[in-house]
């Protein structure tokens, strides 16, 4: 007969799948406050609570089976924090009064900043306390981390860094007019790294609703509002939901369009973006991305063509003229059909270089384009393979050597492995698409 399991054995087996399975977190104080918090804005509970995932972290867990279509969350327009949150409050004269305008990013960030520093006086500090108290998005990462990024990913955030700055000290003359809300010194209060707490919080948690317009503030788009407790869901590009405001019940509801089972995490789409977009607007990366790709420069895209090549120029100037310089990629499926487009028109033999326009159309030129476009694009995945490799190795040792940098280098590693995978995917198709050739 079988040994009936006594009680400590099954709590020692908990124990055990604990690092595989969801941990309630709704009864953290924290949490409690922000469901009192809701309540009061007329929030109605919600079948889904607070839980920590292995491998996602913080989000929401389904206590229900969700069907196909059903609200998962409709959020009153009292609990949003938008530019019309902020007009409202104590920092809104100041804004009513400067000119040039504020901008709508702005303003939503020195209200974060403002209610930050209030503590226990905000009335968001409910909201507040939920947030993270750092991010990962690469304005927050050091320059020797930085540069560990793929080239393409490495320019644009430091693009990212440098309008950040920008804003920053372009609006430390606004910051200085707050100072009769502070007794402390205003510029302790408004320091960049007070401030890119908050832009990072805007950039990586805000959902689109296109705001009235505010004639105090600048003519830039005002498209953000922060949504307590609905930003706690997490991205999968696996799932579709439908968000949106809806103007009748004066709510913000996500809807979804999959099904859910019962203690699960529930996840929204952020939209089908690939990791480097991912990691440089939201700081992470998501795995077994379908949309995930590996680019290549225009540089890389000439580095192993003939030497020889009289029209090489021409060429480039056509491929620029028509769009066929950017969105060139390796995926999970091989290299895109621009990337071998644009090889094929690189590759043409001198005597068939007026067939450019039948190239760009997607007609074959001849066998000898075609096994040499693929052998330029497995030379060059080939070429970033070593580089990835290359760079894998030096965060490793970097992770060995220097500790305070260990989660900031395991979010490159990850990006870079991801991409490794998909090199290494798109070679062997490579192999396969040449094979008929030799």
């Amino acid at each position: 007969m079988q040994r009936r399991r006594g009680r400590t054995e099954r709590a020692r087996k908990r124990r055990r799948s604990s690092g595989s399975r969801a941990v309630n977190e709704s009864y953290r104080s924290e949490f409690i406050e922000l469901r009192k918090w809701l309540k009061e804005r007329k929030f109605e509970d919600t079948d889904l609570v607070p839980a920590s995932f292995p491998g996602t972290g913080r989000g929401l867990m389904s206590k229900v089976s969700l069907q196909e279509g059903r609200v998962m969350i409709s959020l009153p327009e009292s609990c949003l924090l938008t530019t019309d949150t902020v007009i409202r409050s104590s920092v809104g004269p100041y804004i009513k009064k400067w000119k040039p305008p504020v901008s709508p990013l702005l303003a939503l960030c020195t209200f974060l900043v403002s209610e930050k520093h209030a503590g226990r006086q905000s009335l968001w500090k409910s909201y507040l306390d939920i947030l993270p108290k750092s991010y990962t998005c690469p304005v927050c990462l050091e320059p020797e981390v930085v540069d560990l990024l793929p080239s393409p990913l490495k320019e644009k955030a430091e693009e990212q860094r440098a309008r950040v700055q920008d804003l920053f000290a372009s609006a430390r003359g606004f910051f200085s007019t707050l100072q009769p809300l502070f007794a402390e010194p205003v510029d302790s209060v408004f320091s960049y790294r007070a401030f890119l707490w908050a832009w990072c919080t805007v950039n990586t948690r805000a959902v689109y609703l296109r705001s009235r317009r505010q004639e105090c503030l600048s003519a830039e788009p005002d498209t953000c509002a922060l949504a307590p407790f609905l930003d706690l869901l997490n991205h999968s590009p696996h799932v579709q939901v439908r968000a949106a405001f809806n103007e009748k019940t004066r709510c913000y509801e996500i809807r979804t369009a999959s099904r859910c089972r019962k203690h699960q995490e529930v996840f929204i789409c952020y939209g089908p973006h690939d990791n480097q977009r991912l990691l440089l607007e939201y700081g992470f990366v998501s795995v077994r991305n379908p949309h995930a790709c590996v680019p290549v420069s225009a540089e890389m895209l000439v580095k192993f063509l003939p030497a020889a090549d009289k029209h090489v120029h021409r060429k480039t100037a056509i491929l620029k003229d028509h769009g066929f310089t950017g969105n060139l990629t390796f995926g999970w499926d091989g290299p895109s059909w621009r990337l071998l487009t644009a090889l094929k028109l690189l590759c043409l033999e001198a005597e068939r270089f007026t067939s450019w326009k039948k190239v760009l159309l997607g007609e074959v030129i001849s066998d000898t384009n075609e096994k040499t476009s693929l052998g330029v694009a497995q030379k060059i995945c080939s070429d970033i393979i070593e580089e990835t490799q290359a760079v894998l190795r030096k965060v490793s040792d970097m992770k060995e050597g220097t500790v305070s940098l260990r989660s900031q280098l395991s979010l490159v590693e990850a990006l870079r492995m991801e991409e490794l995978r998909i090199l290494q995917a798109s070679a062997e198709i490579l192999s396969s698409l040449l094979a008929p050739f030799s």
